[in-house]
């Protein structure tokens, strides 16, 4: 049996979930602010548990690789590594916009008609990493950080339907204003990740767990304390 734990840390929803043969098993989630660090883990131990299979049953670990939280990447990616190092498993990376296109096909959330899925990760003030995706998950624009204004996504839309999703999504709908764009407000979850971790594992797209590291996109830039230490 083809056993992959999937790891998810890169918005504000911490989530894990196992998938054999492809059909997930057992999966947990949680949204309180903070969490990642401390759950992560203890997801990872009660999806095996559910199953009823230890670490060492698995074939792989598959983890968000980004654009998102740069301290939920840290923490699902230290995770993961640890996992692998621990186990002798591959290591197996998803971005998380391939994630929430996969969650929009395979939840059943396309409009009729829908040609394109825009998966939009939060970023700050108008700013989302996005990239244009068809569907059946194909990727067809670099991944970028675009400012949305009342132009984005203008020669997408007039082709036809499209969805936005994501956590991004929803600070958008006033902007993007067309009879074409379709908005669902969510955060990529790790049961999603099913489809494009088998994927990597048939294609044998292992990450080095040494030197692999997330994709922020962006680097992180840390604020300067306004309190007076002394």
């Amino acid at each position: 049996m083809e056993r992959i734990i999937l790891i998810e840390t890169s918005t504000v929803l911490c989530s894990a979930a196992l998938v054999e043969d492809g059909k997930i098993t057992a999966y947990r989630e949680s949204s309180a602010l903070k969490s990642h660090a401390s759950l992560t883990t203890p997801f990872v131990q009660e999806i095996l548990e559910e199953a009823g299979c230890t670490i060492k049953d698995c074939n792989a670990v598959c983890v968000s690789k980004g654009p998102g939280s740069y301290t939920g990447l840290r923490v699902g990616v230290s995770t993961a590594k640890g996992l692998c190092f621990g186990a002798h498993l591959p290591l197996l990376a998803v971005g998380t916009l391939d994630t929430l296109a996969a969650q929009a096909i395979t939840e059943g959330l396309l409009p009729e008609g829908c040609r394109y899925i825009i998966p939009m990760i939060d970023a700050r003030r108008m700013e989302v990493y996005c990239a244009v995706f068809d569907t059946e998950g194909k990727q067809l624009t670099e991944t970028e950080a675009h400012v949305v204004t009342e132009g984005s996504f203008r020669e997408w839309l007039e082709k036809g339907e499209v969805l936005f999703i994501g956590d991004g999504a929803g600070k958008c709908e006033e902007t993007i204003v067309s009879p074409n764009a379709h908005f669902i407000q969510c955060w990529p979850k790790a049961s999603a990740m099913a489809g494009p971790a088998r994927k990597a594992y048939e294609e044998k797209r292992f990450e080095d767990v040494a030197y692999f590291e997330p994709f922020y996109l962006k680097e992180f830039v840390a604020g300067v304390s306004r309190k007076k230490l002394f």
